[in-house]
Parts: C-alpha cells; sequence; structure tokens
C-alpha cells in the first residue's frame, strides 16, 4: 500500500517548494503528531478511543524524530551537535570522490564494457541513414548545430586559433619526408610514360625561349669574335650557324622521340628518381631546399590565406547549412550515406575503426577520466558537496521523515491494539 496516496500526501508538488517545501511539509506533519499526542493525553480520561490516537501519535513523533535525525545527519551535524558518525557526506566527501571514481571506471570505462556496448551498435548505417534522408527533426538540428559551431569559430581567438592551424600546417610540411615521394612519383609517371607529354612541354618551352633569344645570342657570339673575323663578317656567319644548330636541334627532339637527348633526358630522369628515394645525401639537400621555402616569407603569406580560406568557408557553411548541403558537397554526402546502408563490407570497417578507437581512447584516457571526476570531488568544499547532493535526492529524503511518521504512528497504534486485547 502506498502510504502517501493514503494520506493524500503523493498529491504535493514538488516543483512548488522543492527541498524547502518538502521539509516544511516534513516538519509540519511532525509538529501536528506533536500537537495530537498533547490534545490525546488531555483528553484520555473522557473516552477509550483517545488511547488509540495517544498511541499513533506518539509512535509517529518517535519515527519521525529518528528519521529526522537520519535525514539531517547526512548533511549536517543535527542541531549544530558535533555528534559522531554526524555530517556523513561533507565529512567523507573525499572517499566518497574516490569510489564514485573507482565505480564509473570499474563498471563503465573498461575496454570490456565498452567493447561489449560498441559491438551491438551500427554507427556505420545511422550515420549513412541520417546524411542519405536526414528528416525534418535532423534538419533543425543541424541548423541548431551549425549556429553553435559559427558562434563558436567566431569566439575563439583568431591569432590564436590561426596560429595554431598554421603552426599545425607547417609542422606537418617540415615532418614530411618529401624526397622518397617525389622519386615514387617520378619513377611511376615514367613507367607508363606520363612523362613524355613533361619532356614535350619543356622542348616547347626552349624552343620559344631560343626564338625570343635570338638577338641575345647572336650579340654573344659578336662580343667574343676577334676583330678579324668582325672585319671579315665571319661572326655573323657563326652566329647564324649556331642558332640554326640550336633550331634544327630542338625541332629534332620534338618530331623524334626516340632522339639521342631525350634518351638522355630519360635516363637523368629515371638516375633522380632512384636517387631521391635511396642516396641520403640528395635527400637531405632535398629537405633543406624544403625548410628554406617554407621559412620564405612568400610561403607563410600562403599558407595565411590558405587558413583565412578554409575558416571563410567553413563560417559560410555554417552559417547556411541547406546551401552547403544542396550543391555537390550535398549531394556527395548523399551518396556516401547511401553507399554505408548498402554496403557491409564498408560498416563493417568503419563499425570495427569507431569500436577500436573508442576502446583505445578508453584504455588510454579512461584513468584520467576517473581522476577528474574524483579530483574535482576532492576540490569542492563540504557546503557545495552537500548543497549539490541535497539540492539533486534531498527532496526525495524528506518524504522517508513523512513515511517514518506515519509507519512509526501505525506501528504504535498497533501495539497499543495488541496491548489492549491482551
Amino acid at each position: 500500500m502506498n502510504l502517501l496516496r493514503v494520506t493524500g500526501l503523493d498529491r504535493f508538488n514538488p516543483a512548488q517548494g522543492g527541498v524547502q517545501g518538502r521539509r516544511a511539509l516534513a516538519t509540519g506533519l511532525l509538529v501536528v503528531m506533536a500537537g495530537v499526542y498533547l490534545l490525546a493525553r488531555a483528553m484520555l480520561d473522557h473516552h477509550p478511543a483517545w488511547g488509540f490516537v495517544r498511541a499513533f501519535a506518539e509512535a509517529a513523533m518517535v519515527g519521525g524524530l529518528a528519521d529526522w535525525f537520519a535525514v539531517t545527519a547526512l548533511f549536517r551535524h543535527p542541531l549544530g551537535l558535533p555528534i559522531p558518525h554526524t555530517a556523513i557526506i561533507p565529512t567523507n566527501k573525499d572517499r566518497i570522490g574516490d569510489n564514485l571514481a573507482s565505480f564509473l571506471r570499474e563498471n563503465f570505462l573498461t575496454a570490456s564494457v565498452v567493447a561489449r556496448r560498441m559491438r551491438r551498435l551500427d554507427l556505420a548505417a545511422a550515420a549513412g541513414r541520417l546524411l542519405a534522408q536526414p528528416p525534418e527533426t535532423q534538419g533543425r538540428l543541424r541548423e541548431g548545430a551549425s549556429r553553435l559551431i559559427a558562434n563558436v569559430l567566431e569566439s575563439l581567438d583568431q591569432e590564436r586559433l590561426g596560429g595554431m592551424v598554421k603552426g599545425a600546417i607547417g609542422n606537418r610540411l617540415r615532418g614530411l619526408d618529401i624526397s622518397p615521394l617525389i622519386g615514387q612519383a617520378l619513377g611511376a609517371a615514367m613507367a607508363e610514360d606520363r612523362h613524355v607529354p613533361l619532356l614535350d612541354s619543356i622542348i616547347t618551352w626552349v624552343g620559344r625561349t631560343l626564338n625570343a633569344n635570338e638577338v641575345l645570342i647572336r650579340e654573344m657570339v659578336s662580343k667574343r669574335a676577334g676583330a678579324i673575323m668582325r672585319w671579315t663578317g665571319l661572326d655573323e656567319k657563326l652566329a647564324n650557324s649556331i642558332v640554326d644548330g640550336l633550331h634544327r636541334m630542338v625541332d629534332e627532339m620534338a618530331a623524334d622521340p626516340a632522339h639521342p637527348l631525350r634518351a638522355k633526358a630519360e635516363e637523368g630522369l629515371a638516375d633522380l628518381a632512384h636517387r631521391l628515394q635511396h642516396d641520403p645525401e640528395l635527400q637531405a639537400t632535398v629537405s633543406r631546399l624544403r625548410d628554406e621555402i617554407l621559412a620564405n616569407p612568400a610561403v607563410t603569406r600562403w599558407i595565411d590565406g590558405l587558413w583565412e580560406s578554409a575558416r571563410a568557408g567553413l563560417l559560410r557553411a555554417a552559417r547556411d547549412p541547406r546551401a552547403t548541403l544542396a550543391g555537390k558537397f550535398g549531394e556527395a554526402l548523399r551518396q556516401l550515406g547511401d553507399t554505408l546502408q548498402h554496403d557491409p563490407r564498408l560498416r563493417h570497417t568503419i563499425n570495427l575503426f569507431a569500436r577500436r578507437a573508442m576502446v583505445g581512447t578508453v584504455a588510454s584516457y579512461g584513468d584520467a577520466i576517473v581522476r577528474l571526476v574524483s579530483d574535482t570531488i576532492r576540490g569542492w568544499d563540504a557546503g557545495t558537496i552537500t548543497e549539490r547532493l541535497e539540492s539533486a535526492v534531498g527532496s526525495d529524503l524528506q518524504f522517508i521523515r513523512i513515511n517514518g511518521t506515519i509507519v512509526g504512528g501505525l506501528v504504535g497504534l498497533t501495539i497499543h491494539l495488541v496491548d489492549v486485547l491482551l
């Protein structure tokens, strides 16, 4: 039987009073029982029924006072008296924090528990459904999340955040060993003859450069020729021979894929690809060039521009997610969502990655998380933890006092009835 329903106390609205209201109700009930006890004692000689009333009220006061002491002793010293084993929570707050942290670590933040829980979840399929056909509620959620992201991006210190991002880009580029990558790319391109258009372009560029600098070549030949050659005009003939020979060589290289100079160029490229991958000295030279290029102010300005463009793009996308998702990017996301729903191998791979990532995070940072809980509770003063716990559960604990008053009264009434009958 629900005693609160019997007495009508279940209709008390906690939202109207909270802890203070329920405490007042429990205390008021105790005062009422004291008044009833005094009245019943005064009226005891007038009718035997008052004996039952007195027994109920007397036992109700005892039960209510006992439960008041028990509930109060959890949070503070009753009546301010330093009675042993009272003010249990503020006195033992450090031990409570440690026990709570241990409970979280042993029952929630263990690799086996997280892996078992994650094994039941199909995160990839859920993400696929959301991307392929986002419901209207998710659309509103997406807009709210987009506004939040935009506000966060705008509120962050642009110089500090930009410095972090640009520093990360620079460090990543400096830590990248580009020599083997360039060598592998060059070797793969030569294996598939993808370097031929590059050679053709170089030959064409040489021909155009030669045409544009014929006058300069002739002047160089004339200056280096002797006076006799200039007087006899042989310098001009020599210059014509040199220019014609260069033009003929360039034309032959452009027309003949098997030209010896092209073969020499290909041999040089193959040797360069090999050295880029296996020559420590050349690799060190390339690394120095990489660092010098990254230290160049022009490259720094270029990285600054990349960050600003990326930040502006993120803000545009965050402020108007519908426009962003309506274009090619949105179509790509929908295709990805459809693929996630219908490709079991991809789903399995993503779910496995998510599970391993979560388990790895718990294994690596589980102790740090529970230590954060323990240290946070240790950092609270006694008043803070008492106030927070009492706000969370104190209102329900006041019903213990109410139930204790009623149950005590019923027990006293039962004992008196047995005494009368016997």
